[in-house]
């Protein structure tokens, strides 16, 4: 499904991400999974059976010169890479009344400025080459719907916004769409108060689960040529919650 594509995929070592690599090698793709926490890259790749296809690179999102250095490698490397799922993200489960100014900026910084500074390099690297190319970029129902989190939810709403501009900014060329799960069984879930998970839940009309392997097929068929009438959309995993 996804054979002779190469993809960036942030936050790769743990949760929805890992689940998003583990997909993308069953689908023949080619990876590259960048991720801040560095023995979790290890523990991926022996997770992954040392995949031929899988490389891993160790750095800070939010830093805008490890960036810049990220895709200097990807030049030497990888220069027929074709895809990004912007996935990184933090979540501090506070209210806007606690939150910190540098809390304030640790969030926008990963979950917003990441986002920007990914989809700008690769945009700049594929456009100007003319070469076709697709961006996931990961929400969250707390960006359509709000959250307790206002920190959260704003950083979530901004990639809705970033994802149709920058649909309309790499067209013809790169596709760009967005994925916004409900809750999903990862460790960020357990900082959700009980209070929020029981008012999301009740507005589903699915009873099962969405699982981070779920929202991975999503993300699957995004990358893939089945999608190749999308650019600018979001697709809302939600179980039909919030439709009215």
């Amino acid at each position: 499904m996804l054979k002779h594509r190469k993809v960036i995929i942030t936050g790769a070592a743990s949760g929805i991400g890992k689940e998003i690599v583990r997909h993308c090698l069953h689908g023949s793709a080619s990876v590259i999974a960048c991720d801040i926490n560095e023995p979790a890259l290890r523990d991926l790749k022996r997770a992954m059976d040392d995949h031929d296809a899988l490389h891993t690179y160790q750095l800070d999102v939010s830093k805008y010169e490890e960036v810049v250095k990220f895709f200097v490698y990807i030049e030497k490397e990888h220069y027929d890479i074709d895809g990004l799922v912007n996935n990184a993200g933090i979540y501090l489960a506070k209210n806007i009344l606690d939150y910190q100014v540098d809390e304030i900026d640790k969030v926008l910084n990963i979950n917003v400025k990441g986002f920007i500074y990914f989809s700008q390099m690769l945009g700049k690297k594929l456009f100007q080459s003319q070469r076709k190319g697709v961006i996931v970029n990961m929400s969250s129902v707390s960006g359509m719907e709000g959250s307790s989190d206002a920190i959260y939810g704003l950083s979530k709403a901004a990639i809705l916004g970033l994802t149709k501009s920058c649909a309309m900014n790499f067209s013809p060329y790169i596709r760009v769409n967005a994925v916004a799960p409900t809750m999903v069984n990862t460790p960020m879930m357990d900082t959700i108060p009980d209070c929020r998970k029981e008012q999301y839940l009740s507005h589903q009309l699915i009873v099962t689960p969405v699982t981070p392997e779920d929202v991975a097929d999503t993300v699957i068929f995004l990358l893939s040529d089945k999608s190749k009438h999308y650019t600018g959309a979001t697709f809302d995993i939600n179980n039909g919650g919030y439709l009215r």
